[in-house]
């Protein structure tokens, strides 16, 4: 027999008919570790755009910030963003900048938005422990440099479709909350009519019907 969770979660991935799931926020939000148990959740398959981004270059995601800077990174990441936007049924961890191009909102807009919320100082112990390269934090002070990103894109991430604010949870948590949430930003579906509909005119007089 079927667990009752994942009936709902069959019936969720049947309400959003494909749509790309899109999550963002700031380096160290857990956008890679929750993709996973959410894609799997939903039968989705998961993407991660930063790996996607490394791939295609054919270099690391810091190599390409060394040789081109931000502004050659942005414009990668906008052209891998425009082709992910193509394709459907994925959850796609995407890098902490992204929502700093108004370009890659309308790709990401074709699909959901989730904005994986954590407070500053969660982000900053889980990037120290972390040995993966962030260019954007080769700073004397990396906490500085953190805040100030965060001050700056926090406007931006707020405009997802769904926030989830998180203080440690273990990513299938965190997943679950997602699954939760996505239910009231849904559209309900509209039943059509049961009967004929009767129009009427300026006069308040009955018009042909529709049906």
């Amino acid at each position: 027999m079927t667990p009752p969770n994942k009936i709902t979660h069959q019936a969720l991935a049947q309400r959003l008919k494909g749509l790309n799931i899109y999550l963002v926020g700031m380096m160290g939000a857990g956008k890679s570790a929750v993709g996973p148990p959410l894609a799997s959740a939903l039968g989705y398959r998961f993407l991660d755009a930063d790996a996607a981004i490394s791939q295609v270059a054919g270099r690391s995601i810091a190599d390409i910030f060394a040789s081109e800077g931000e502004a050659g990174f942005r414009d990668l990441e906008r052209a891998v963003l425009g082709q992910i936007a193509g394709w459907h049924s994925l959850v796609v961890a995407t890098g902490g900048g992204v929502v700093t191009r108004p370009e890659n909102w309308g790709a990401m807009r074709q699909g959901v938005v989730v904005w994986l919320d954590a407070p500053a100082p969660l982000l900053l112990e889980r990037l120290q422990r972390d040995p993966t390269p962030r260019p954007l934090l080769q700073s004397e002070s990396p906490a500085t440099r953190l805040g100030e990103l965060l001050s700056q894109r926090r406007p931006l991430y707020g405009q997802a479709d769904l926030r989830i604010q998180q203080a440690g949870d273990d990513p299938a948590q965190v997943a679950l909350a997602v699954l939760a949430g996505l239910p009231a930003i849904l559209k309900q579906p509209v039943e059509a009519p049961q009967g004929p509909i009767s129009l009427r005119d300026a006069d308040g007089n009955s018009a042909a019907s529709l049906n």
